[in-house]
């Protein structure tokens, strides 16, 4: 499988197919409001390279302005529909910005890239109103990798993102207790079981926490990974689980 997919931290990741460079929900702060990044370096300059941006909801650990900024203008960003509206930065920016909604597909290069629909609240919080849609991407090159964004486990998750070969699944949170519209590593290892790729990685899991709360349910921050791959292991087993360290990248296995 010629995709190679770089994890930078939270729910930031590159992913490069048929030479063309992805990043996903950039986010290179050292300190957002409450969080404070407790693992792995700041991303490098390298991190913010890329020939189209996916932003999948609006939270600002999600779509965070100043890390966009760091991009070159004109780079294409796929952002949910209404963004512009609910976060006017966005057109400061000098950035292409294109709004999207599950079932679009949009070009990138030789890669064509779908929208599907993700299980979280979209909204720019804590005050935003219930204007757009939190997404999920499968960006379709030489293979298929599913970007879920943020997300619940849903009935129609496997159906709606059809065959893939990578799947980004998140893992974890930023604070010790996970609400509605969130995967924990049971919930990912049963959305990888009904999704059946070749390869999976686990991401938005042991980068930002809250300051002040590191004594409070600590394992929430530590442990969703490797419980992602022990439990992966039982209910997926043909499934190779890359857990990555922030700055690591994998190719994983031939396309199927």
């Amino acid at each position: 499988m010629p995709v190679e997919v770089t994890w930078w931290g939270h729910a930031t990741c590159t992913v490069e197919d048929s030479g063309t460079r992805v990043l996903t929900d950039p986010l290179f702060a050292r300190r957002l409001a409450h969080l404070r990044r407790r693992r792995g370096e700041l991303p490098p300059p390298e991190a913010a390279v890329a020939d189209a941006v996916l932003v999948s909801h609006l939270h600002s650990d999600h779509l965070h302005l100043p890390s966009l900024a760091r991009l070159a203008p004109g780079t294409r960003v796929l952002v949910p529909r209404g963004a512009v509206r609910s976060v006017p930065g966005l057109a400061r920016l000098g950035l292409r910005v294109t709004e999207v909604a599950p079932g679009d597909e949009v070009a990138v290069g030789p890669l064509t890239v779908r929208v599907v629909s993700a299980l979280h609240d979209g909204r720019r919080l804590p005050v935003g109103p219930h204007r757009s849609p939190a997404l999920g991407f499968v960006v379709r090159g030489e293979s298929r990798t599913y970007f879920a964004g943020d997300t619940g486990l849903f009935d129609a998750m496997a159906d709606e993102v059809g065959p893939v070969d990578v799947a980004l699944l998140p893992v974890g949170g930023w604070g010790p207790f996970l609400g509605h519209g969130h995967l924990d590593p049971d919930r990912a290892a049963q959305a990888l079981a009904a999704l059946a790729p070749r390869a999976a990685v686990p991401v938005h899991y042991g980068t930002y926490w809250p300051i002040g709360l590191d004594g409070i349910r600590p394992h929430e921050f530590h442990s969703p990974g490797d419980e992602f791959v022990r439990k992966a292991a039982r209910l997926a087993p043909a499934v190779a689980v890359h857990r990555l360290g922030h700055g690591e990248r994998v190719r994983p296995g031939a396309t199927r």
